[in-house]
């Protein structure tokens, strides 16, 4: 598990990309609180992220309150923006819906057929998959490459619904960030290769376009990491994560 970060480097800076820069700081610290590298409870400095990720404290004022909106952060008098907890029944609940939620999806783009452009996303993160997997072992970096993956994976389907209320519904389930796809849950090789492999099957039903089966493997899919959430804050070396941020692998 990597070490709990400081304020000084809660967020890394990549670069704010070209259009609304409130917007752009907006997604850097998102994508920090969804994957982990910010925990929860922990406060955000608006000096400190301003000269973090090298632009005025006005945009990130900005992002902070819209990301309070978004229901990631909690704002109190005198203490300013900290990263909301939930409670374990929250994080199952989103779970749940996301697993209800994201099977729909996958009955929708079988249904609905991928696009040439969402196909080869797709296929490229499978790929990217099997080779990662191939080592029959995981080094130092594999997490970030895999959580791309699976991310890209989760996401073109997502598109490929073409359902705007659904995909609104998904985003809020992900704002819950332990359960959000790009929060990785027993990052073990045995686990990644049976989800990836979970990947594979689902991807296989959709292009075969049988509905109910891709809407029952997603379900399942989901649901599983749900399992492996639960079964690695019941293992002892969970028990001193928060169940808002739960130790992974």
């Amino acid at each position: 598990m990597s070490p709990a970060p400081s304020e000084n480097n809660a967020v890394v800076a990549t670069g704010p990309r070209s259009g609304n820069r409130a917007l752009s700081v907006m997604d850097h610290i998102r994508e920090s609180i969804l994957v982990g590298t910010v925990i929860t409870g922990e406060r955000l400095n608006e000096v400190k992220l301003s000269r973090t990720l090298m632009v005025s404290r006005t945009p990130v004022r900005a992002a902070l309150q819209a990301l309070a909106g978004e229901g990631l952060l909690d704002y109190a008098p005198n203490r300013g923006f900290t990263v909301r907890q939930f409670p374990l029944d929250a994080i199952l609940d989103a779970y749940e819906i996301r697993a209800a939620l994201e099977g729909v999806a996958a009955r929708f783009a079988a249904e609905r057929g991928l696009t040439a452009e969402g196909k080869a996303v797709i296929e490229r993160s499978l790929a990217a998959g099997d080779r990662l997997l191939a080592r029959g072992w995981f080094e130092a970096g594999d997490l970030t490459i895999y959580r791309g993956i699976n991310g890209d994976f989760h996401d073109s389907l997502l598109a490929a619904s073409r359902n705007r209320m659904l995909g609104e519904m998904i985003r809020t389930c992900h704002r819950v960030p332990a359960s959000s796809s790009r929060n990785i849950v027993a990052f073990e090789h045995r686990n990644v290769r049976r989800r990836h492999d979970d990947h594979h099957r689902i991807y296989e039903a959709i292009l075969a376009r049988e509905p109910w089966r891709a809407e029952i493997l997603m379900r399942e899919h989901v649901s599983s990491v749900k399992a492996a959430l639960i079964k690695a804050l019941a293992a002892p070396v969970a028990t001193a994560a928060s169940p808002a941020n739960p130790r992974r692998s």
